[in-house]
């Protein structure tokens, strides 16, 4: 599988599941722009330590070539001095990934519409619905330019498994399912120009900030699970990478627009692992094992 000489853009790449997007495009030896707010001369209201000029170190690292490019997504005149950039100096836009996100410190669990705090749910919806849309409105007149192009939407949850369960509140649930419906209303403007337009979930992301919640790193992540034991399932943020990435390369991925699609159900189809070789499918996992309160077991499932 190799990306040479495709560009790509990975629209909140500072951390998570964008970062790891990021890091296997660019193992596959694309070049990657990879945007987010956080720099090493600036930190953004999340506080937290990773930057993009480390996200685009380790796509370096992995083969590809990564340029940081700081970006807030809710500026329009931001995004559209992004894409002017990537058209400068590359021509052309093969990859969009819209993983903006930076909603974890707003959402509040279980909250009913008049519960949760209105202006961070409503910011909820700014962060994770509105960026997206700006996000397509600059660039994908340029990834339209060639065939072959590729859209990916990333969000929380299949279409499948959103449609009958209530995720965490109205606002959360609404920016999830808005992601899945976007990806679709895109496949409709961009197939008459051959590109391809998907929504893509992880599954249970051991991501930076989760594996702090738990107290756990990398390598010892399954201590976790001794207080939460289903995630057993989980996975790393490179593991959505590689569905990506495996999209990306597939001359057949046509066979996907408009479709919504997991890390899980396409490693079984593409045939990649996670870095420790096992293939976690956490959206048939939840239902079948979590949710219909069954023991922790993933014995079948990755």
């Amino acid at each position: 599988m190799t990306l040479q000489g495709k560009i790509a853009l990975v629209a909140g790449a500072t951390r998570g599941a964008g970062r790891g997007i990021a890091v296997e495009l660019g193992a596959a030896g694309a070049t990657v722009y990879v945007t987010g707010r956080t720099t090493r001369n600036h930190q953004s209201d999340y506080a937290r330590p990773e930057t993009i000029e480390e996200t685009a170190e380790l796509v370096t690292a992995a083969g590809g070539y990564g340029i940081a490019v700081q970006t807030d997504h809710l500026v329009a005149d931001e995004v559209r001095r992004l894409v002017e950039r990537i058209r400068v100096e590359q021509g052309r836009l093969d990859i969009v990934v819209n993983d903006i996100w930076g909603g974890e410190k707003l959402f509040e669990w279980n909250k009913s519409v008049w519960e949760h705090n209105l202006d961070a749910g409503l910011r909820l919806l700014r962060l994770g619905i509105d960026t997206h849309l700006i996000t397509a409105h600059f660039a994908l007149p340029l990834l339209i330019e060639r065939p072959g192009g590729l859209l990916v939407e990333v969000t929380d949850g299949t279409a499948e498994y959103n449609a009958d369960h209530y995720r965490l509140s109205p606002f959360y649930d609404l920016v999830k399912v808005a992601a899945t419906r976007m990806a679709w209303a895109h496949s409709k403007d961009l197939m008459s120009y051959g590109a391809t337009s998907v929504s893509l979930t992880p599954g249970w992301l051991r991501s930076e900030m989760m594996l702090e919640g738990y107290g756990v790193s990398e390598d010892n992540w399954r201590d976790a699970t001794a207080k939460v034991p289903h995630f057993i399932i989980s996975e790393t943020p490179r593991f959505v990478g590689r569905a990506v990435a495996a999209l990306a390369a597939d001359p057949d991925r046509a066979r996907w627009n408009g479709r919504s699609l997991s890390s899980g159900g396409l490693a079984q189809i593409y045939g990649f692992t996670d870095l420790d070789g096992s293939r976690p499918d956490a959206w048939r996992y939840v239902p079948e094992i979590e949710d219909a309160g069954k023991p922790a077991d993933a014995t079948g499932y990755r």
